[in-house]
């Protein structure tokens, strides 16, 4: 087997597949999409959002800003392209400064599901507010508790 004199692979890490893992690519640009995404997400539903509510009447103002299904979808978008590039974002971190194999694992893998976890509970909560019957807060945290758990 002749070898490449423009390859920087040795013989032996062609012949056994060693190299780049091929995923840099695409985490790099998921994280550049994310970013593209939440810049007309975030402007979208901080002006709205601050129109609503600045200019309404508080609580009832917002939480029928939120039962609207644009804004439901728009905000529902923002938790997953935020929490994903958040994510993201902190994977690299983790892969750059973390060195021990067991610690950097665990740390992704905690991570991620942290990440999944609130976006999840981000996304019930604004399809709770969007189907709720009535708008009006609960009067105390007991009755509040009871409310949310029903």
């Amino acid at each position: 087997m002749k070898h490449d004199e423009k390859s920087l692979r040795t013989l032996r890490g062609r012949v056994e597949g060693l190299g780049a893992a091929k995923e840099g690519v695409h985490h790099w640009w998921m994280q550049r999409m994310t970013a593209l995404a939440l810049i007309p997400l975030s402007m979208f539903i901080m002006g709205s959002f601050f129109n609503a509510v600045v200019f309404g009447s508080g609580y009832a103002s917002a939480t029928a800003w939120l039962q609207s299904p644009y804004m439901a979808v728009a905000m529902i978008a923002f938790l997953i392209a935020g929490f994903h590039h958040a994510a993201s974002g902190v994977q690299v971190v983790i892969e750059d400064y973390v060195h021990c194999p067991v610690v950097k694992t665990a740390s992704i893998v905690i991570v991620k599901f942290a990440a999944a976890l609130l976006a999840l509970l981000g996304i019930v909560a604004v399809l709770h507010i969007m189907f709720a019957a009535s708008p009006l807060p609960p009067a105390n945290l007991n009755s509040f508790i009871h409310h949310v758990f029903q």
